[in-house]
C-alpha cells in the first residue's frame, strides 16, 4: 500500500530528473577538470549518451543504479511493493540499455557506463575515465 495519495505520487515522481542529475554533473566537472572536452546528449545517437566525444568516437553513459537495475548494487534493489509494476519496467529499461550499447559498438563508438554509485570514489572514477578517454598509444619500452 502506497502512504501517498496518487497526486502526491505523481507529484513526486514528476521531480526525478533524466538530466543534469548529480552523479551526471559530477562526471562533468571531473572530465571537465581532466581537460576533456564534450558534446551533451546528442539526440542522433541511440540512447542519447549523457558525454559525447565525437573526435575519440567514445561516449559515456552516467546510470542510476535503480533506474537502470545495477547488479550487485544495494541502491539497485527491487522495490518490495508492486513488483508487477517495477520489474517490467526495470527490465524495459535494461533492455532498452543493451541494445543501444550494441547499436552504438556496430556504428564504431566506444562505451563507457559510469553507475550513480561510482561517482562516490572520485579517485576511482578518475583512473576510470582517464584511461577511457587518453589514446591507446605506444607502451615505453625500457
Amino acid at each position: 500500500m502506497d502512504f501517498l495519495s496518487s497526486a502526491d505520487r505523481s507529484r513526486l515522481m514528476s521531480r526525478i530528473k533524466s538530466k543534469d542529475t548529480k552523479p551526471e554533473l559530477t562526471v562533468r566537472r571531473l572530465v571537465y577538470g581532466l581537460g576533456f572536452r564534450y558534446r551533451l546528449h546528442i539526440k542522433s545517437l541511440p540512447g542519447r549518451p549523457d558525454l559525447t566525444f565525437a573526435s575519440r568516437r567514445k561516449v559515456i553513459f552516467v546510470h542510476g543504479c535503480f533506474w537502470h537495475q545495477h547488479s550487485g548494487c544495494s541502491i539497485g534493489r527491487l522495490p518490495k511493493t508492486r513488483q508487477d509494476y517495477w520489474l517490467p519496467k526495470l527490465e524495459r529499461n535494461t533492455m532498452r540499455d543493451r541494445l543501444n550499447k550494441i547499436k552504438l559498438a556496430e556504428e564504431g563508438w566506444d562505451v563507457l557506463i559510469v553507475w550513480e554509485c561510482e561517482t562516490r570514489c572520485l579517485e576511482t572514477l578518475t583512473a576510470q575515465i582517464e584511461q577511457f578517454l587518453r589514446p591507446a598509444g605506444p607502451s615505453p619500452t625500457a
